[in-house]
Order: C-alpha cells, then sequence, then structure tokens
C-alpha cells in the first residue's frame, strides 16, 4: 500500500485549515465562514481556484459563488395511522444564465441545505460542461423513504410539489430524481403540478420533471443515463491512459442506479467488476462479480448484503462470475483495480481511504465524492481522477432530451438517445483534455475551466442587469 503523503504543515509550517482550503478573498467579501469540512465551500473553492487560472472576471466569480435563490419550505403530511408530521423542504436555484434551473430532488435524512447548494452549484458546471441550455438547481426533503409507506411517499410528494410549485416550471425550474427518488415520484410531482398549476395549458405542463415513466412523457434510456455517461466517459479517456476496457478489473461504490447501471455496462462490454460495496456490506470475485444478477438483487432486497448466498449466480454476458465473498470496507478499497468508480453519496473518499485505495483511475460517478484532503492524496500518489461534473453529466444531458421531446411531442428511441449522449459526453471529455493540455493542470481543474469558459462568455455578451 502507498504511504500517506507528507502532511501539508511539513512544508508550510504556519498553514491554517483556511489557507489549506485555498481560501479565495472572494469568500470574504460574500461573509463565508472559515470552515474547510463545509462541502459548498469546498466546491465552490475549486471554482474560483480554476478561475484564477483564466482570468475570469470578478463579477462573474461573486455570481457563481453564491445561489441565486434558496427556497425552504416545511410542510405537514398526513401519515397512515392518522397523525401529521412536519417536513422540511428545499430547492436551490443556482444560476439560469444558460437556460432554466435543472436538477435533482433528494430525499434523503440528511438533507440540510449547504448540501443542497453544493448540488445545485455542481450541476451548473455540469451543464455547461456538457453544453445543454440549463442552469443549476437542486432540491430535497430531509426523510428517510424507506421508513415511509407507499401510500406516506405519495402525500409527501404531492404535498411538497404544491409547497413549491410556485418556484418551478416546465420553462422555469425543472426537478428529475436523484438520491431517494425515482421515476414514480416524477409522475406524482408531474400529476400534482398539472392539476394545480395556473400555467397548465402549456403545451405539455408534465415537462416540469424529467425522469418520468415512459408512460408519462419519459424518456427511453433515462434510467441508465448516468451509468452510461459514466461508461462514455471511460471509454474515451483510458485509451490515452493505456487502460483498454477488455478484462480490466472495476470496483464500485454504491450500488444504486448509477453504480449497477455502470458496473453492467462495463461488464457487458469485457470489464471484470471484481468488488462492490454499499452500505450493507461489501464483496470480492476476482474473476468478476455478475452485475446484472446483482442489481436485480439489491433492487429487491435493498443491498448487496446476502447476494453470495442467493440463488442468482448465472452470468448474463460479459466478463462475470457469480457472486462473491464478503471482505471489510477496508478490504474493499485495498482490492487492486484499474479503475474504482464511487458512485455513492458525497465525501465518502477521506484522507484515510484513499491511502487505501489501490487503483490507477477513480471516475467520479457520484457528486463531490472525494473531500480537498482526500484528493490531495490521490494527485500526490499520482492517481488519475476523472472528475464528478463529467463522469456524472449523463443523467442532465439525457433529461434534456427528454425536455426536448416533451416541449415538442416528439418520441426518439433507443439508438438516437445513446447516440447523442455518447456526442455529449465524448465532446465534455475532449474539452477538458484541451484545457488540461492549454493549463497543464489536473482534469478537475481543467473541467472547471471548459464549463467557466463557456458561462464567462454568456456574460460577457448578455451582461448584467440593469
Amino acid at each position: 500500500m502507498t504511504t500517506a503523503p507528507t502532511k501539508p504543515s511539513e512544508t508550510k509550517p504556519a498553514a491554517t485549515d483556511a489557507q489549506l482550503l485555498g481560501w479565495d478573498p472572494v469568500f470574504d467579501e460574500l461573509g463565508f465562514p472559515q470552515d474547510p469540512d463545509n462541502l459548498y465551500t469546498q466546491t465552490v473553492s475549486t471554482m474560483l481556484k480554476s478561475a484564477e487560472i483564466i482570468n475570469l472576471r470578478h463579477r462573474v466569480k461573486i455570481i457563481l459563488a453564491q445561489p441565486k435563490n434558496e427556497i425552504m419550505v416545511h410542510f405537514p403530511v398526513k401519515m397512515d395511522d392518522g397523525h401529521h408530521r412536519l417536513f422540511k423542504g428545499y430547492r436551490v436555484q443556482h444560476n439560469n444564465a444558460l437556460g432554466p434551473y435543472k436538477g435533482g430532488l433528494r430525499f434523503h435524512s440528511d438533507v440540510h441545505l449547504d448540501d443542497v447548494k453544493s448540488l445545485a452549484f455542481l450541476m451548473t458546471m455540469k451543464c455547461s460542461l456538457v453544453r445543454v441550455p440549463f442552469g443549476g438547481g437542486k432540491g430535497g426533503i430531509k426523510v428517510n423513504p424507506r421508513e415511509l409507506s407507499p401510500d406516506e411517499l405519495m402525500r409527501l410528494s404531492r404535498r411538497f410539489t404544491s409547497a413549491i410549485a410556485a418556484n418551478i416550471g416546465p420553462d422555469y425550474d425543472i426537478p428529475a430524481p436523484d438520491v431517494g427518488t425515482n421515476a414514480q415520484i416524477m409522475a406524482w410531482i408531474a400529476d400534482t403540478y398539472v392539476n394545480i398549476s395556473a400555467s397548465n395549458r402549456d403545451v405539455n405542463p408534465s415537462a416540469v420533471v424529467t425522469g418520468k415513466p415512459l408512460e408519462v412523457g419519459g424518456s427511453l434510456g433515462r434510467e441508465k443515463a448516468t451509468g452510461q455517461g459514466v461508461v462514455d466517459v471511460i471509454k474515451e479517456m483510458l485509451p490515452e491512459i493505456g487502460i483498454p476496457i477488455k478484462d480490466m478489473r472495476v470496483s464500485i461504490l454504491g450500488f444504486g442506479n448509477v453504480g449497477s447501471w455502470a458496473g453492467k455496462i462495463l461488464q457487458d462490454l469485457g470489464a471484470r467488476v471484481i468488488a462492490v460495496a454499499d452500505h450493507t456490506g461489501a464483496l470480492r470475485n476476482d474473476e468478476g462479480i455478475d452485475c446484472h444478477a446483482m442489481a436485480d438483487y439489491c433492487a429487491r432486497n435493498g443491498g448487496l448484503a446476502g447476494f453470495e448466498k442467493s440463488a442468482e449466480t448465472t452470468a448474463t454476458g460479459g466478463n462475470a462470475s457469480t457472486g462473491g465473498t464478503p471482505i471489510s470496507l477496508d478490504e474493499f478499497y485495498e482490492t487492486p483495480v484499474e479503475v474504482f468508480i464511487p458512485a455513492a453519496l458525497e465525501q465518502m473518499i477521506k484522507e484515510r481511504e484513499a491511502a487505501m485505495i489501490n487503483a490507477k483511475v477513480i471516475a467520479e460517478a457520484a457528486n463531490a465524492p472525494i473531500t480537498p484532503a482526500g484528493d490531495r492524496v490521490l494527485q500526490q500518489r499520482g492517481i488519475e481522477i476523472l472528475p464528478a461534473i463529467l463522469c456524472n453529466a449523463g443523467g442532465v444531458v439525457v433529461s434534456y432530451f427528454e425536455w426536448v421531446q416533451n416541449k415538442s411531442c416528439v418520441t426518439w428511441d433507443v439508438e438516437q438517445v445513446d447516440k447523442e449522449l455518447n456526442r455529449h459526453m465524448v465532446m465534455a471529455a475532449r474539452r477538458t483534455n484541451l484545457a488540461r493540455q492549454r493549463y497543464q493542470c489536473d482534469l478537475r481543474t481543467a473541467s472547471y475551466i471548459a464549463a467557466l469558459e463557456h458561462i464567462g462568455k454568456v456574460y460577457t455578451v448578455r451582461g448584467i442587469f440593469p
């Protein structure tokens, strides 16, 4: 195992936490708290570092450093036993210089304002990088959806929609699924919006959300879009690094929608997914885990625990064996692979995990899965990181396709969706590579530069009102 890097204090003895974070004068100007563990400060810091490299105008930096709108609502929901619970919900609209706000809705017990702000900010960067005409938004409810019955979940979704209905719309802010939400919840939101909105005479008001079921205007290819986008980036970037897809060893952290689809697609391309971990445990099989069977098992059982004992042991294509041997989380991180895919929640890879990871490349399928301290460890160890605003952008690209189909009253076949998604992801990867070559920087910085250059040009043309 590679040893941990030299501590920053050994090279900068008097460095403060703020200095280690890369504290920018913009933070002081806007009154940011000097908290290096704050996710929003961390994400904005990366943007400001990249903005400095390209001499982005000060006015654009301060606009991007704070969301345009932060909406917080409290609303009651009737439970099955007849009593009411009060829930807290958020919708953060970061920036709409490129187009309507766009971003997911997260139902999770750890949802809070700074995380939602960070995710909205990252959506702005993603949309700019892949060149879709949306700005960044994000929302969520502080709730554990697994604790609710289907009827309670429906009432929660509809009541939240009514609370924010005046702040969303098919031409203003278009939510989508995220952690803890799915196509069914999007259908409830669309139906509620259509029935209560004053704009229900629009051509297709159900375009207020994407990620809907096919029966109510969803798009083919949307469910797998984020995982497919991760694979499209890997296929584009790895040849330059010298890693062939065939027989490539992969480990995946998180086996929800994104992780499972990335695993299934890579398996079908001939890669071997040899280690998988989620909130219920971790498995390893050096011959290759059958991701198709595991995805089916996880969908029914809520996690991979027990998969090695299940009857689902028939490979369904590509390089795969059966289940696997249970291992500890530390053993999971230490499993030698060519590509490690973090596809769970934010900030899971800290210094300790970064020192254990035994991979050549990390493809960030989750939003901001690595802390700045973890990022420094990985960079010093020479591990290539394919950044989240590139790898994770497939979902918003196909959400854009769904929105276009809804607004145009047309339907695309899955081949057209996949072809257009691949074009957007490949071009975004090439923009990132060009920025790295031009500015001699890491890929994360390069991805932000490629996004900021586009936003900067838009603000130059549009100006600042009044």
